[in-house]
């Protein structure tokens, strides 16, 4: 695919897609992590003379105007960020966004309202969706996709857009698809993973082609309990996902017959009741052995002999790709294990990549230096079907 070093962007208006789905508190951004890995690809753009059109969603507005999920703060810290004024058009195909990128002068960056404030954007229906893209595609003489983060949905702006316009992959994107190459085309070994996060069955096909793939995996999180639990073990009243029971045997045994190591906790950090994520008031906890978690317990973080076997585990391994906290990390009496995983990533010597989501988010609430991983990336769901080799919608649109 092309990348943007590719395209003449001197006084031509750019349309690039990024990934800006920050989390906000009322209009406070608590984490601007995704808008500072967008900063490369627009600063490039706008340095060359580009007038940089940023267009991204936020959050799951229904197809229709919602001042929740604005991106008016997005554009106000993009701005602070770049050190220039960025423009902000208040909404996505209209008079303000027409206005805004015709008064845009070249090196300059506009930012439209949120894409999901338009039904057009994630409508099933292509006749629909390749309207809205149409509308867009009008405001623009590129396209330059560089949301990662969206790149497996089939929206307009992410698949129909580039169909509609010349088209390349930003900088973010093609750091992204080099680091996933890393991770399933001649890897170094030993090729250890980390899978954490609540559900089993959100990592079921990536579970599915790493098996085939890693010599290594440990498994966190709440869906280590459904691990358990199919093991035989008591887990008490931890997280349970019990029509997973069957898969998750047949992965243990297929794990077994192929001499891939699966490692399970061996003690647990439990507590009678889910914490308060907003007060993070101090709970009563105790650590119990993970084969026998008494019936009023739940499981919320793994133990501190957990932390040294997975510490272990990954101090010889040349690659680790780590998707999913291993506790409720959010919390300080839970947050242990998923900091005892960061600290081992970066005391490996390994190639460490960080999948996205709350794996990213962690990293960042505990305070460790993004810089200290071999990269952090900043799409969850998009690494995981990557890596379970599905065609990404959005990587597909930018092939030529």
């Amino acid at each position: 695919m092309k990348t943007i070093d590719d395209l003449d962007v001197s006084g031509r208006r750019v349309f690039v897609r990024a990934d800006l789905n920050v989390p906000l508190d009322g209009e406070t951004i608590t984490d601007d992590g995704r808008i500072r890995a967008a900063l490369p690809t627009i600063t490039k753009l706008a340095e060359a003379g580009a007038r940089v059109i940023v267009a991204s969603h936020l959050g799951r507005p229904k197809g229709a105007p919602d001042q929740a999920f604005s991106l008016a703060p997005v554009a106000k810290r993009l701005g602070e960020l770049l050190g220039a004024d960025v423009a902000f058009a208040t909404d996505t195909v209209g008079d303000s966004a027409r206005s805004t990128v015709a008064a845009l002068g070249e090196g300059r960056v506009a930012v439209l309202e949120n894409l999901r404030f338009n039904p057009g954007e994630t409508s099933k229906d292509d006749a629909e969706r390749g309207a809205f893209a149409g509308e867009l595609a009008a405001l623009a003489d590129l396209y330059v996709g560089d949301g990662f983060g969206a790149v497996h949905r089939k929206h307009a702006s992410v698949y129909d857009l580039p169909a509609r316009l010349p088209h390349a992959a930003g900088d973010l994107i093609a750091t992204e698809v080099g680091v996933l190459r890393k991770l399933t085309e001649d890897v170094r070994r030993p090729y250890a993973v980390v899978l954490g996060g609540a559900k089993v069955s959100d990592k079921l096909g990536v579970i599915e082609h790493l098996l085939e793939r890693a010599d290594r995996i440990l498994v966190g999180g709440g869906m280590a309990y459904t691990f358990l639990k199919a093991q035989g073990h008591e887990i008490g009243a931890s997280l349970l996902q019990e029509d997973q029971i069957p898969a998750v045997q047949g992965y243990l045994k297929r794990a077994q017959e192929r001499g891939v190591e699966f490692v399970l906790p061996v003690d647990v950090v439990a507590a009678a009741a889910f914490p308060d994520l907003k007060t993070k008031a101090p709970t009563e906890h105790t650590t119990v052995a993970a084969d026998a978690i008494p019936a009023d317990l739940m499981g919320l973080d793994i133990g501190p002999r957990s932390r040294e076997l997975y510490a272990s585990k990954l101090a010889d391994a040349a690659t680790v790709f780590w998707n999913g906290p291993m506790g409720v990390f959010e919390h300080p009496d839970y947050a242990g294990g998923t900091r005892a995983v960061a600290q081992a990533l970066i005391d490996s010597p390994a190639f460490t990549v960080v999948g996205g989501g709350d794996s990213a988010a962690a990293v960042r609430t505990l305070g460790f230096d993004e810089n200290a991983f071999g990269h952090i990336s900043t799409g969850g769901g998009a690494s995981l079907e990557y890596l379970e080799g599905k065609t990404l919608p959005g990587l597909a649109a930018l092939e030529d």
